[in-house]
């Protein structure tokens, strides 16, 4: 990767060893040369790798003999242009430790200055323009530095050689605190002032690396009540940033994974298992037994909350809901002025929007899941496959991959062509891949709107642009209506691709796990277009890169209104009730048919009846969502999935039952009946079963018929590996609980942490497709 310090290492790696020769950043890598004895020269090769700076990668590395030249010296040279690049950009990483001590020393020239970086840290994947990764090509390039900076960066032997956002008080951007009329405030010190202004409860939107945040006191339940009525968020969990890992667990289980993951450089958003009583406010994530909490990765950051005394400061994207986070000073003045009594800014231009990266910890549901998993069935699992399973199972699985992990490639089994895959609908990411590299994009959000569809196209043309990837195919999702299949289905001159929502995922999966041939693949997730004009969501697939065939699914029900009811679980509990035991369910003596709107329901069943607006469905996700409005946890929802989170989350203890699921073959297929399931559901509501219980046994239900399905295809096929994707596995119960029941049962499982496995990896699994078919093609 290029800004990482790389050629100071390897300048003082030669020196110490009386090498002589040169070093140079090209598009295609490092290229060095190296001059002395053959003792010297083999030990300085074998030592390349074991001291490297924190923020390189050696991906490959090839080694070859010259004929001496004479050098007397070893230098390093001014980068290359004018090859196919190779050469990977580093993402913006968390303050090291060397420059926290810096800005907190009273003594250090760069004293409280927040804006400290070094060739370990600070910002590199939002500054850039353009390769090779030089200031000239940031935004860095509109601050000339200081003689103190520039004798900095020119030293091979300092901290800051060629760290291209070098800067101090004296040459570098600059804080102001802004008004919400965008007035600058007179103020000796805009962090203090800004602290002052987080205190009294108001809500300030401070510029970072990516965007804007709006910062709140998390510990203040008016100031988190009046940002969740302005932001227009009713009920969705707030990010908390917290000073530290020892603040962190007074407010949340965390075990050694949580606490690397927490301290990792990239610095993400950890979702943790929230204790009983702690100072953050019950707001902050209503109804939900997690907290997203994450470490300040800015100087800026770390000056705000140690001048406030801060124990949590909630730190949300600057944005309304569902529109991009705001990056440039006027346009978050513009937007966030109703948002935000304060605005926080600086003058070091942000190139590119990136958001926070989200990531959960599998171990954690692991050992802290309120329902233990229930005992192994097989004499044959023996204990070493038992502790080689927590072992395997101890993973940071992404759920928004974004800042300080992209552009970061996926690095693929084989090489492919050059692939351009638009993604989905919703938690759009784009992919661009080359060779053995997939690169994905930030996390761009939902193409809903016009600010959000403008993000997608900088996205694409900001990757092309210093990937140097000129796509010779575009993948897309079969979905006529996505805004990504619109843009794609507009390219000219380029082979358009489209892939199966399904089959992207169950490929995006064999592609981060470097599979070949055949598997097993359950895409479980709310919403994907199938090949055969209805809505998919809960599906079986026998998967290649190539090609997959449907095995199993989900029997269909009617969505009665569409998209109204993703938005109103409450539909679907009706639809599910009406297709398994007509109008006798009104007869059933249950809080949930008792709380019905009498002329809603009136209406909602002769939409059914005449199927007016009412596609048919094979979701997962609105299976959950009718046995959570059921039960009573949810007849509305605010945002994405909220039912079927807290479905997940009302599970207390349990019993080891499972809810009864029906598998009917037709024609080589098996439809997964749901009507016992709901039988027995109405029994127990029948009987006043906590609804804690009620969902376990809908959990373990799910997870039972998965392995008999998993089994039946097994025996017809002979294929052993299981491949699980699709945004219901991140669902932390469901995803442990069918993982262990496969691997007891003796299948080789393979499930995803260096993407998401929901929506976020798509593009990942339509460029493994799109690059196979291409190929394929060509042969023929």
């Amino acid at each position: 990767m290029q800004g990482v310090g790389f050629r100071p290492y390897i300048y003082r790696l030669a020196t110490e060893r009386k090498l002589t020769g040169t070093i140079t950043n090209t598009p295609s890598g490092v290229t060095m040369e190296v001059q002395g004895t053959r003792e010297s020269v083999d030990d300085f090769v074998s030592c390349l790798a074991h001291g490297a700076p924190p923020l390189a990668r050696i991906t490959d590395m090839s080694v070859r003999d010259l004929p001496c030249n004479g050098d007397r010296e070893f230098r390093i040279i001014a980068s290359q242009r004018g090859e196919a690049v190779h050469t990977l950009i580093s993402p913006d990483v968390a303050t090291c430790d060397d420059c926290l001590r810096e800005l907190l020393e009273p003594g250090d020239r760069r004293f409280r200055y927040p804006f400290i970086n070094c060739t370990n840290c600070g910002p590199r994947f939002t500054i850039v323009r353009d390769i090779p990764y030089d200031r000239p090509r940031t935004s860095m390039a509109v601050f000339p530095m200081c003689a103190a900076c520039q004798a900095e960066y020119d030293n091979p032997l300092n901290r800051r050689f060629h760290a291209q956002p070098n800067a101090c008080w004296d040459c570098g951007p600059q804080l102001e605190l802004w008004d919400r009329n965008g007035k600058v405030i007179d103020a000796s010190d805009p962090i203090t002032e800004c602290a002052a202004a987080l205190k009294a409860g108001l809500i300030v939107a401070m510029k970072g690396l990516g965007g804007f945040h709006l910062a709140a006191d998390a510990t203040n339940p008016a100031a988190v009540a009046l940002l969740r009525e302005r932001k227009r968020r009713v009920e969705k969990p707030f990010a908390v940033m917290v000073p530290s890992v020892e603040i962190a667990k007074e407010f949340c289980e965390i075990g050694a994974e949580e606490h690397r993951a927490l301290m990792s450089i990239q610095r993400p958003i950890v979702l943790l298992q929230r204790k009983s009583a702690s100072e953050v406010a019950e707001q902050v994530a209503p109804f939900n037994r997690y907290l997203g909490l994450f470490l300040p990765y800015t100087p800026l950051q770390h000056l705000l909350l140690a001048e406030g005394g801060f124990k949590a400061l909630v730190m949300t994207s600057g944005n309304l809901s569902e529109e991009p986070i705001a990056i440039d000073n006027d346009e978050a003045r513009s937007r966030l002025n109703g948002l935000a009594d304060y605005f926080l800014v600086h003058n070091r231009e942000i190139l590119l929007r990136c958001d926070d990266s989200v990531v959960q910890v599998s171990p954690a549901s692991f050992a802290n899941l309120a329902t233990p998993l229930r005992p192994l069935r097989s004499k044959a699992f023996n204990r070493k496959d038992r502790e080689d399973c927590a072992r395997d199972a101890k993973k940071i699985q992404q759920l928004r991959r974004s800042r300080g992990f992209v552009p970061v490639p996926v690095f693929l089994r084989e090489e492919v062509p050059s692939i351009l895959a638009v993604g989905g609908e919703l938690k759009n990411t784009v992919c661009l891949a080359k060779g053995k590299h997939a690169f994905l994009s930030q996390h761009i959000g939902d193409l809903e709107n016009l600010e959000s569809y403008k993000f997608f196209e900088e996205a694409i043309e900001h990757l092309q642009t210093i990937l140097e990837i000129k796509p010779e195919a575009i993948a897309y999702d079969l979905h006529p209506d996505y805004f990504s299949t619109k843009w794609a289905l507009q390219q000219t001159g380029v082979p358009l691709i489209a892939v199966q929502h399904h089959h992207a995922h169950i490929a995006s999966c064999m592609a981060e796990n470097h599979l070949d041939g055949t598997v097993i693949g359950f895409a479980l997730d709310g919403t994907g277009y199938g090949s055969d004009g209805n809505i998919w969501g809960g599906e079986v697939l026998i998967a290649t890169y190539k090609d997959f065939k449907r095995t199993a699914h989900f029997e269909y029900v009617p969505v009665p209104g569409g998209a109204a009811a993703i938005r109103e679980p409450w539909r679907m509990a009706v639809s599910y009730l009406a297709h398994h035991f007509g109008r006798d369910f009104l007869k059933m003596n249950l809080p949930f048919i008792a709380a019905l709107e009498r002329s809603n329901l009136t209406l909602l069943l002769q939409m059914l009846d005449r199927r007016v607006n009412s596609p048919l469905t094979s979701s997962c996700g609105r299976l959950f969502d009718a046995v959570a409005a059921l039960v009573g946890i949810r007849d509305s929802v605010n945002y994405e999935a909220q039912a079927a989170i807290e479905l997940e989350m009302a599970i207390t203890g349990g019993d080891g039952i499972s809810y009864p699921l029906e598998l009917a073959e037709e024609s080589n297929d098996w439809i997964i009946g749901t009507r016992s399931l709901f039988g027995a559901v109405i029994r127990d509501l029948a009987t006043n079963t906590p609804a804690g219980i009620i969902s376990a046994r809908f959990h373990n239900g799910l997870v039972d018929t998965f392995v008999r399905l998993a089994d039946h295809l097994r025996d017809r096929t002979q294929l052993n590996r299981v491949c699980l994707s699709g945004g219901t596995l991140n669902n932390l119960y469901l995803a442990e609980h069918l993982r262990r029941q496969l691997e007891e049962n003796g299948f080789d499982v393979y499930t995803q942490s260096e993407v998401p496995c929901g929506d976020g990896g798509l593009s990942l699994g339509q460029a493994a497709v799109a690059s196979h078919r291409l190929a394929e093609s060509r042969i023929k």
